[in-house]
């Protein structure tokens, strides 16, 4: 609540978004935005002056949230996709541990599926998809993100 009341103070001061992380299931994106309503509406009591509009999105970071992407899509104005940790829950690997480290690919087809689906997704939703992660910085893929 802290943070949220933070970022909603802040926000008078230029265009904030808010995206919250590691979101696996719509209950859970539909709690924490009752969270963030709840933090607007005591900071209106106590006498703040909010934007009415503040743009949210999720970090797409597990494969149940990238599989159930068209219900979430409804309920944000964008998605991010975290490619390490979608390509380490997608793998089932610790890509810390060098004992399977090596198991751990973000062309994975399994990753790359579900990437597909996310946008496709939130396309069809009209909302933008950003990305973030090794993969979203490794030229050599620029040409599959783009067909993505």
């Amino acid at each position: 609540m802290t943070q949220l009341r933070a970022l909603l103070r802040a926000s008078i001061h230029g265009n904030l978004k808010i995206m919250f992380p590691m979101i696996s299931s719509l209950q859970e994106l539909l709690d924490a935005k009752a969270l963030l309503e709840q933090a607007r509406a005591k900071l209106i009591i106590e006498g703040y002056s909010l934007p009415t509009k503040i743009e949210l999105g999720i970090m797409i970071e597990v494969p149940s949230a990238a599989i159930i992407s068209d219900i979430l899509a409804k309920h944000v104005d964008f998605f991010s996709i975290g490619t390490n940790d979608l390509t380490q829950y997608t793998c089932a690997v610790d890509r810390m541990n060098e004992k399977v480290q090596y198991l751990y690919s973000n062309i994975n087809p399994g990753v790359i599926r579900l990437i597909k689906l996310t946008i496709e997704n939130a396309h069809n939703a009209g909302i933008w998809v950003g990305m973030c992660g090794e993969m979203a910085g490794d030229l050599k893929l620029i040409p599959l993100l783009i067909g993505l």
